[in-house]
Parts: structure tokens; sequence; C-alpha cells
């Protein structure tokens, strides 16, 4: 509940404090005196569009709301505060938070209702209602509605999926080849690193060969004076295992680039060459032969999942026909369990309306595609009107009795409930309709009601007038005495007669 108010600088308003109690809190006054000014201050705080702001307003809520955030933290009693300057920003327990987020928080615990809105009869909003109240006493809906929604969350996951792959199909077979001629490309090439080392080496050595071959045959004469040495060594007693070594050394050494030579001569100068210019091709596009293997290797796992895109889309295609077909059981299921609920709910609601002396309600049903809440569209028609067609006075009649129809002998603490003139325009015996119907939500809610009515100020739980002097705006907790005076007030003008005192004095007996 909101336990207290302070704001500065608003419009009429210089300075306000209020503390609240619990239940229904009514402010009345004069037309213009600023009562719809004033909360406008208290929409702000919850994230509400509204027009004007205080250059300070502060909202102490006392243990009321089960808010959770992992962005913030929040204590039991909580502080909002708003401040404009150059613009408007918002604190909630002095920590800084955008309108939005402020907003999303409270949706589920502050709402509003005014006589001039038309919004809360949406389909989402019903089956929403019918669910809360289904699942409040029947687990086994409860249980197939987790379910259902949990479910079609991976359906249409999965749905997505199968699209995205519909959508590339027609690149697909653009894809498979590319990828299937670049693999090509370079398996036709079949290159090994290191190669085009070799490659250069043997390449310079083809180059050379004809020097080689020559210095080969002007060397080998040395050959011819290996005897006379090894004479000279044994006439000279010398140890001649050197010389025969470096000899043998050099025979094998010749030996060996005699065979290569004759390699050489084997050797297709034109094939060392076209695989040079392939492999420097290969360099060229990739940066290096690695970088080449690499990217083959990239698009042959490239290749494999195109291939698999198929048996996939053919998966998918399955999974989704037999998850369809199953959800669309368990929607069929949850429509008919709020089919009967909703049989329910109008027997209960009839009462409400009657004594807001407006006709029947009934909930209609219509099927549509399978989406996040089932199959269900529905809507309220009040006798043979469609909510559309009714006015500002009989919509919110009919809100005050779905709410009151809706709420449980165990509710709890259902948060705030602000009303804009809810009871405008309207008889003395739908005044009277209205204001049991709204003291009977303040068992649940704290209301904030603006009212220009005698029977709802008269069941408040806190009676606040708010009054204008030239400029100036004053709101002001009225005691017993004053109540009974501001009730003379909207019952007789600004000068009661001794008739509406003394009926004023009746309503608050």
């Amino acid at each position: 509940m909101i336990d207290r108010l302070y704001l500065r600088e608003l419009v009429t308003f210089d300075e306000v404090e209020l503390e609240f109690k619990k239940g229904l809190i009514v402010f009345t006054g004069p037309s213009g005196a600023g009562k719809s000014v004033l909360m406008s201050a208290v929409l702000s705080s919850f994230g509400y569009v509204t027009q004007g702001a205080a250059s300070l307003c502060e909202v102490n809520l006392a243990k009321p709301l089960k808010l959770k955030s992992e962005a913030y933290e929040l204590e039991d009693d909580l502080t909002i505060k708003t401040l404009k300057k150059e613009k408007l920003r918002y604190f909630i327990d002095g920590q800084n938070i955008s309108k939005k987020v402020l907003g999303e928080m409270f949706a589920p615990y502050v709402k509003y209702l005014s006589v001039r809105d038309k919004g809360g009869f949406e389909s989402e909003i019903l089956l929403e209602m019918i669910d809360k109240q289904l699942s409040s006493k029947d687990k086994a809906f409860k249980k197939s509605l987790k379910e259902y929604k949990k479910r079609y969350v991976n359906y249409k996951a999965k749905a997505s999926e199968l699209a995205k792959i519909k959508e590339n199909e027609a690149k697909l077979t653009e894809l498979i080849e590319f990828a299937t001629y670049e693999i090509e490309k370079i398996n036709s090439i079949n290159p090994k690193i290191g190669e085009e080392e070799e490659l250069l080496k043997v390449k310079q050595q083809l180059s050379r060969i004809d020097k080689i071959k020559d210095a080969l045959s002007n060397a080998s004469g040395i050959f011819s004076y290996e005897a006379n040495v090894e004479e000279v060594y044994r006439l000279l007693d010398k140890n001649i295992s050197a010389f025969s070594e470096m000899m043998n050394q050099l025979r094998a050494d010749f030996e060996d680039t005699e065979s290569l030579a004759d390699e050489l001569e084997e050797v297709n100068v034109e094939d060392i060459l076209d695989r040079l210019g392939d492999l420097n091709m290969l360099q060229n596009r990739y940066g290096s032969i690695k970088a080449a293997l690499e990217y083959k290797e990239a698009k042959e796992k490239e290749l494999k999942r195109y291939k698999n895109i198929e048996q996939d889309k053919s998966m998918l295609e399955a999974f989704l026909a037999l998850e369809f077909s199953e959800l669309s059981i368990i929607a069929s299921r949850l429509s008919a369990t709020r089919q009967k609920e909703a049989k329910v709910l109008e027997k209960v609601i009839k009462s409400y309306l009657e004594t807001l002396k407006l006709p029947a309600l009934s909930f209609e049903f219509r099927p549509t595609e399978l989406y996040e809440s089932g199959v269900d569209y529905v809507e309220i028609m009040l006798g043979k009107s469609k909510t559309t067609t009714l006015s500002g006075g009989e919509f919110n009649r009919v809100r005050l009795a779905l709410m009151a129809a809706t709420i449980g002998e165990n509710s709890g603490n259902q948060g705030i409930l602000i009303l804009d003139e809810i009871d405008a325009n309207v008889s003395g015996d739908e005044s009277i309709a209205i204001a049991k119907m709204i003291a009977k939500l303040s068992n649940v809610y704290q209301i904030f009601a603006i009212s220009h009515q005698a029977h709802l100020s008269a069941q408040a739980d806190q009676h606040i007038v708010v009054t204008k002097e030239e400029t100036t705006s004053k709101a002001e907790v009225l005691d017993e005495e004053g109540r009974i005076k501001e009730i003379a007030r909207i019952i007789g003008g600004e000068d009661p007669t001794v008739q509406a005192m003394e009926f004023a004095k009746k309503l608050r007996a």
C-alpha cells in the first residue's frame, strides 16, 4: 500500500504531504481544484503517462507488494522518487530507474481505471482473468496450461528454424555447387606443405645440370693420378689412409652427383614449372598452402552441413506436424475448460451486474489459429451490446463487476487501484451500487478514487478534500465533522441545506 505522498511544485500545488490508510481513500472537492492533477503525480510515480509532473515527488510504499528485481535492491518499505529539472528522472530506493522499467515492474500491482478509459476487455486480458480463476482451483488445468505454453515456445522456435531453412533453400544448390567447386579445385592440385621448397630446389638444379656434368667430366681426371700419389706415399713411408679416405669420399660424391644428373635427365622441366604455377596460384589466393588446406577442410564441413539440411528439414517438418497436432489437442482441452469456467463466471457476475443496474454478461468464444494462449479469442457481450458500444459509465461498471467477481476468498493484497471519476454521470441507485462494489474491492485493494458522488465518499476509510484559493491548491485529510460538511456540499452545493446535512449524517451513520 501507499503509506505517504510528498510533493513540491505541482501546477497549482506548492507543497503536499499526505499519509494514507488502507482500504478506500476518496478525493473530493470542487471542479478544477486539482484532484486529477494530484492523482497524476501518484500515477507518474508508477510509470504511467501523465500531463505535468512535480519538481519533486516521493511515494512511500509500506510492505505491500512482492516486487522482484535482479537489477535493483528493494527493501520491504521502499520509496519511489521523481525529480523534474531539465527532464523527469525516476529513482527507486535511491537507484536510478527508467520510466519503462518502473512501469513494467509495477504493472501487475497498480491498476488505473478512468471514465475516459476503454481498455481492459481485450481477449488476452479476459483469457488471463479466466486462466487465473481456473489455476487457483484446478491443478490439472494449471499443469496443462504450463505444459502448453512451454511446448508452444519450443514449437515456435522450431518453426522459425524451418522457415529459415526454406528461406535459404533457393540458395542451397548454388552454395553446394560453389563449395564443391572450391574443394575439387584444391583437391585437383593436392598440395603438400613444404612441397614448393623441394620443387624450387629441383628447378635450381635443373638450371645448372649442364655445368655440373661438364665440371664432373673435367674433375674425373683426378682419379688417373691416384695410383701415382699412393706410390709417392709408399716411397716416403708415409701413412696413406687419410688420402685413401678422401679419394673414396670424392669417388662416392661424384657417383651421387652422376646419379642425380641421370635422374634430372628424366625430369620434365615443364611439369615442374606447371606444378610451381599451381602452387603459386594457391598461395596468391589463400596466403599459403597451409591456409589453402584449412580452407578446403572448412568447405568440406560446410558441404556436409548443406547436405544435412534436407535431412534436418524433413525432421523438423515431421516434428512440427506432430507437435501441432498434440498442441491443438491440449489447446482444445484448455478451451473447453475455459468455456465451462466462463459460464460459472457469468452466473457470479450476473448478481453484481444486477446490483449495478446492468443486463447479464456473456463471454463469446471463437476459435483462432494456434498461438501462445491456445486457440481462443474471447470477447464480452453485455446483453446484446458489444463493449465497444458501451458508454464510459457502463464500461467501467462492467469492469468493477468483473474485478469483484474474481476476488478469491484468500486473495490477500491485490495491489493498488486508482479510479478517476468512475462513478460520474450515474443515477442515485447506480451510485449506491458502485459505492458498495468499490467498498468490497477495497478489502483487497488500496483504492484511490476521485469522486463527485456522496455515496462513495461516505463509504471511504479516508476522505481527502482538495480545494483551491485563487491560484493555489491544497489537500486536507478530513475528520468526521469535516467529512459530513463535504458530503453535504456534494449533495446540496456550496451552501448546503439542513436536509443535505442530515442526509450526509445518515450516509455516515
